[in-house]
């Protein structure tokens, strides 16, 4: 079941899925060189997809929250860590527009005169020493203001894209104000280096290295933002986005094997079996709950943006549903062709690995219920 829209979401769908289908041949060969998808990235450059959600009046394509989703399970079709990681970077430039932010207008200019030119960003949140951001830890990196400037020191893990990123949002806490704020740097400024340290059983293709900060030093109006309550914005639906498409990847992969495969034991293909039928009906269950959960809320908070705040318990339900269906889908999706999908040279296995790094991606499952639980309790 289709959750296009429209003819022009249902033709630029169609041209983003022939341009990203070279990305599935790719994968293996990513996943087993533990290489970032330099020549994926470069090809979303070559069609415009890092300027979907820019603004049209800065070159971009102008596109929201529900078209954005929609592109992220095509791509994560064909491969995970290229989704996941130009996620980021597209949904960052949409949680930009976000007047409630309060971004400097020449700095949020300036910023996306850069991505029409071909910039990528991403926030910089996560530390080894308080673990997901999402939980509230106060930043051991730290800005102090000098002689009109910040100077940030400190160290950052888990930077998806690392490798080609031009422009970091990072957290601080900010000691004169006892506060965290979001500090824009350019990648070429002295003092900041990445250093790489990402070596995981799965999503090795997003490169998540460190970032370091030594003494960087920036002009004060690149303190764009100071930190809110909450998890974040509608934009980070486009996590459980990227593991519903490997979901799918898994699922398509299943019915393909099943419509195909006849041992000599049965007459036909074991697509006639009861039990093999049972599991890809449970499949089709779960993608389309999926779907219509995660698209659901995806066009209520677009058309609604004034209610994201108050949408948080949906926000965070989305994810948790979504990835958990995800996982299950691929366990099944792994039933259904047996023995076959550990092999390494079968995609089942790399999914299977992939799709479970949505659990450490925020907002946690049991940060969620709690959510679930207050808003319960207290409306």
């Amino acid at each position: 079941m289709s959750f296009i829209r429209n003819e022009l979401e249902r033709n630029n769908l169609e041209k983003l899925s022939k341009a990203v289908s070279d990305f599935s041949s790719r994968a293996n060969q990513l996943d087993e060189t533990r290489d970032f998808p330099f020549e994926n990235i470069k090809e979303l450059k070559k069609i415009g997809y890092t300027k979907l959600t820019l603004p049209k009046e800065f070159g971009g394509g102008g596109k929201g929250l529900y078209e954005f989703i929609l592109c992220q399970e095509k791509i994560a079709e064909h491969c995970g860590p290229t989704a996941l990681s130009i996620g980021w970077h597209v949904g960052n430039v949409l949680q930009m527009q976000d007047g409630k932010r309060g971004w400097n207008i020449d700095v949020l200019h300036e910023t996306f005169e850069k991505i029409n030119n071909g910039a990528l960003v991403n926030r910089a949140a996560s530390e080894p020493q308080t673990g997901s951001p999402t939980r509230g830890g106060k930043p051991t990196t730290t800005a102090v203001k000098t002689n009109g400037k910040w100077v940030i020191n400190g160290r950052k893990n888990y930077t998806s894209m690392a490798p080609v990123l031009d422009l970091f949002i990072v957290s601080a806490w900010i000691v004169e104000e006892s506060k965290v704020g979001w500090f824009l740097i350019d990648r070429d400024t002295p003092g900041l280096s990445i250093e790489k340290t990402w070596d995981v059983m799965s999503m090795q293709g997003t490169a998540s290295e460190d970032l370091l900060l030594e003494n960087v030093s920036i002009d004060e109006k690149y303190l764009v933002e100071y930190a809110s309550s909450g998890f974040d914005t509608s934009s980070l639906l486009h996590i459980p986005a990227c593991y519903l498409g490997i979901a799918s990847a898994a699922r398509n992969y299943a019915v393909d094997f099943a419509k195909n495969h006849s041992p000599n034991s049965i007459s036909g293909t074991i697509s006639e079996l009861p039990n093999v039928r049972n599991k890809i009906g449970e499949m089709e269950i779960e993608l389309l709950q999926s779907r219509y959960f995660l698209y659901g809320v995806a066009a209520k908070c677009e058309a609604q943006p004034e209610l994201q705040q108050e949408l948080q318990p949906q926000l965070a339900a989305v994810k948790k549903a979504v990835t958990n269906s995800a996982i299950s889908i691929v366990d099944q999706s792994m039933r259904v062709v047996g023995a076959v999908s550990l092999q390494r040279s079968n995609p089942l296995q790399r999914y299977y690995r992939d799709v479970r790094s949505g659990l450490h991606n925020p907002p946690m499952d049991d940060a969620t219920i709690n959510l679930l639980a207050q808003y319960a309790i207290e409306k």
